[in-house]
């Protein structure tokens, strides 16, 4: 059986401010469609691949449920004592099934849903969103099961945007979904509003472009608590122009060692083909970036840069700006609302 391709968001400046909406956490995870029929139970990503593999203890908690005819839209988290764990979810894809079993048992992931578009041979995509969310909270309140989980949602945008000024760690933004909406799949009805904070990082290297003749990105530092810049991302948002314009400055700060920390030695986990070498540079050039989401101390995607922040000090360049305000205690209250 193929699963239906999920619904998706749209990327919006605001929330919306008008009757009619309902409001969740974005979580910081792997989307999963959960389909359980007479044949078994299937899960599948976001891009329609399978995902049961990797994630035994969810399939053995969603094969014992006492339901056997659903359809379930959710979230893929796991939690540890620091908070939600992406970089554990990343570390489930792995080809050794020996390895995936043993961090199921180390780090066990939970199923956090937040719709339900088919229960006991009937099609919900079709009934509106609150009578879907109606249907998905008897649902997970009659399981009652530990690893099941009802996302929390609220119609009040005040409750929202307290939400979305504690993402950036384990929240990747705020969804909003109109209440009489059926369920579009594969569609962009919903909006999503992510929080966008900035950074003064430390430029501690750049690479070349692929014919070496000008910078391609910054690689960008912050300094721990032991004083070793940390490599935590990259700027890479110029034109061709700007590049050109960056490269002398860039050259005329080439010197060992760049980053004393953490280096940008390794491929990205994220694109493994990506080209490592780099050009360390003197730690003098400060700059300000706009980022969105933050993993195990580096950006997760690619940052834009605001200005050059010659009024700064390279040394004043923390990691401390890369904490966020959602402690372990207020996330357990998300998680068991």
């Amino acid at each position: 059986m193929t699963a239906p391709a999920p619904m998706e968001a749209l990327l919006v400046e605001q929330l919306p401010d008008e009757p009619g909406w309902q409001f969740e956490p974005k979580w910081d995870g792997f989307r999963c469609i959960a389909v359980r029929h007479e044949e078994g139970v299937e899960m599948w990503s976001k891009s329609g691949k399978p995902l049961g593999r990797y994630f035994p203890e969810v399939l053995a908690m969603l094969e014992g449920l006492r339901h056997s005819d659903f359809i379930l839209d959710g979230e893929l988290i796991i939690e540890t004592d620091a908070g939600l764990s992406f970089d554990a979810l990343q570390m489930r894809l792995h080809p050794a099934e020996s390895r995936v079993r043993k961090l199921a048992t180390e780090t066990p992931a939970r199923l956090m849903t937040f719709d339900l578009l088919a229960l006991g041979g009937r099609d919900l995509t079709d009934a509106p969103l609150l009578e879907r969310r109606s249907a998905l909270a008897r649902f997970v309140s009659e399981e009652d099961a530990d690893d099941l989980l009802l996302s929390p949602a609220t119609a009040q945008r005040e409750r929202a945007l307290d939400w979305l000024a504690r993402s950036g760690g384990a929240l990747d933004g705020v969804i909003g979904k109109r209440v009489d909406d059926r369920y579009y799949s594969g569609e962009r009805t919903m909006v999503k509003v992510k929080q966008h904070r900035t950074a003064d990082c430390v430029v501690g290297g750049f690479r070349y472009d692929q014919a070496g003749s000008a910078m391609a990105s910054l690689l960008l530092g912050l300094y721990d608590d032991q004083g070793k810049l940390d490599h935590v991302g990259f700027c890479s948002s110029f034109s061709a122009a700007e590049k050109k314009r960056w490269t002398p400055e860039l050259e005329g700060l080439v010197e060992p060692p760049g980053f004393t920390g953490s280096r940008p030695d390794k491929a990205s986990r994220w694109a493994r083909d990506r080209v490592s070498e780099w050009r360390p540079l003197k730690p003098e050039i400060v700059v300000e970036v706009l980022y969105d989401q933050v993993t195990s101390g580096r950006f997760r995607h690619g940052t834009r840069l605001l200005r050059r922040r010659p009024d700064k000090r390279p040394d004043q360049c923390r990691m401390e700006q890369l904490r966020h305000p959602l402690t372990p205690a207020e996330l357990r209250n998300l998680l068991r609302p």
